[in-house]
């Protein structure tokens, strides 16, 4: 067991506090907003009981994983003996440098000093940094507590002995660590989402199909197969002789629908107006929050239903 400290606690910075807990180790959260903390508290509390319903909590009672968790009044006391620190704070480089200057200083000189951005490239926030070495990107799908996968982007400088370190921790975690050999804009996960939303958009943007057809291609497709193994595991198994066999059989298909694909979609131009009618003749928006609560009750059972099949099956 080690402590963690949390700095930030929105639905990010809860995630990890649940995640990292379940694993045993002792969470200070801490937040800039004095209030936000306690917030963060009251959603894990009114979480917990579902996630020990699905056989989410590693065996723990709800009571045993909200015991692990405190809140911290100051930065400096939710530093203290942390040595691991996994940052949470909007999406802006201005603030992130400030805040990660703030940890640098304050933090363990053991301690990782992680940051939950999906977007900014750790270089950006962390050149002018004495202890720049310990500094990296883990990057969640959210919630963490539910998603496994986490995004490891070291900078430039980041010492590759922290790198391996904060992966095994991950691990040790439950997470299954997606370890960059170097920052790129997007990481891994995003690239590949944007590729296919941006296809998506085109699809209906030239009336190929509608958003509800493009969602049933992936939904009730595509994602049944990627849900427990990924596209190049995937096309492994879909040619007789494996990866080489499918890439000689398909190639050229792929090639010729490559030059098609060159443009974008204006996502905010009239193929908005289009995905967002669909959307909301399907889903009103009064409704959002109730299919947003209803999607991670979806992920729990999925969640719980993988574990089940790891075991049973095999990974």
């Amino acid at each position: 067991m080690v402590k963690v400290a949390i700095i930030g606690t929105g639905f990010v910075g809860r995630g990890w506090a649940i995640s990292f807990a379940r694993a045993g180790h002792e969470i200070a959260l801490w937040d800039a907003a004095p209030a936000a903390p306690a917030a963060a508290l009251a959603y894990i509390e009114g979480l917990l009981p579902d996630l020990h319903r699905n056989d989410l909590l590693d065996g723990a009672r709800p009571e045993d994983i909200r015991a692990r968790m405190h809140v911290a009044v100051t930065l400096e006391q939710a530093l203290d003996g942390a040595e691991h620190v996994q940052e949470n704070t909007p999406e802006n480089v201005s603030l992130k440098r400030e805040v990660f200057a703030r940890l640098d200083a304050a933090a363990l000189p053991t301690a990782v000093l992680a940051s939950s951005t999906s977007a900014i490239l750790p270089s950006k926030f962390t050149e002018a940094l004495a202890g720049r070495g310990r500094c990296l990107v883990v990057h969640p799908i959210n919630p963490p507590y539910l998603i496994p996968a986490a995004e490891v982007v070291p900078a430039p400088w980041t010492d590759p002995a922290v790198v391996d370190r904060t992966a095994a921790f991950l691990r040790a975690a439950g997470h299954a660590p997606i370890v960059m050999k170097r920052e790129i804009d997007g990481f891994v996960m995003n690239r590949m989402q944007g590729a296919l939303l941006e296809e998506a958009f085109r699809l209906v943007a030239e009336g190929y199909a509608s958003a509800e057809d493009v969602d049933i291609g992936i939904r009730e497709g595509l994602a049944l197969r990627w849900s427990f193994m990924g596209p190049f595991e995937t096309i492994d198994l879909n040619a007789p002789a494996g990866v080489r066999d499918y890439a000689e059989r398909y190639q050229g298909m792929y090639a010729d629908i490559f030059p098609t694909v060159q443009w974008r979609a204006d996502w905010t131009g009239p193929v908005l107006d289009i995905v967002e009618a669909e959307r909301r003749a399907a889903l009103p928006a009064a409704q959002l929050a109730e299919r947003q609560a209803w999607r991670d009750r979806r992920l729990m059972a999925l969640a719980a239903h993988k574990r089940r099949a790891n075991d049973e099956i095999g990974r």
